[in-house]
């Protein structure tokens, strides 16, 4: 018989019981890369900044490394993990992507392709008055959604 908790409204309005205390904050997303230098670059031109690395070390050894990116008004949102024993990726199909606003979606496309970043195709609108919108793909074939939002 399932637990009579899972039943239960995460949160019950107006109620002293209610279980949630406070909102969540959206912390990070995380992605697993194989080119840490090709990754950076690529997040970089998509407007992200640089935060830190964090080297993971185990038994002494040197595990992986995350490499932290913010966005402006958010510290930290995108995490790349490279782990250091070589393993590759298969990609998995419940992942659909990441989305970024821009403000100017083909002054944004311009200047990716400058640096030989290309939509998968041109901008589209998913429904009529909707926002343009077109996806390129990170190095390790992880697909971002461009949003424009001016």
């Amino acid at each position: 018989m399932p637990d009579e908790r899972a039943r239960r409204p995460v949160r019950e309005i107006g109620s002293a019981r209610a279980r949630v205390s406070a909102m969540p904050n959206f912390l990070h997303t995380m992605v697993r890369i194989t080119d840490p230098e090709r990754s950076r670059a690529f997040y970089e031109a998509l407007g992200f900044t640089f935060s830190r690395e964090s080297p993971i070390v185990r038994n002494g050894e040197l595990e992986a490394t995350n490499y932290f990116f913010s966005i402006p008004g958010a510290e930290n949102v995108l995490e790349l993990t490279f782990n250091h024993d070589g393993r590759t990726y298969d990609m998995g199909t419940a992942y659909g992507h990441i989305a970024i606003g821009v403000e100017d979606l083909d002054g944004t496309l311009a200047e990716l392709a400058k640096q030989g970043i290309e939509p998968e195709r041109p901008p589209y609108t998913v429904s009529e008055g909707g926002s343009r919108l077109c996806f390129v793909r990170d190095p390790d074939g992880y697909r971002v959604e461009l949003i424009e939002r001016g």
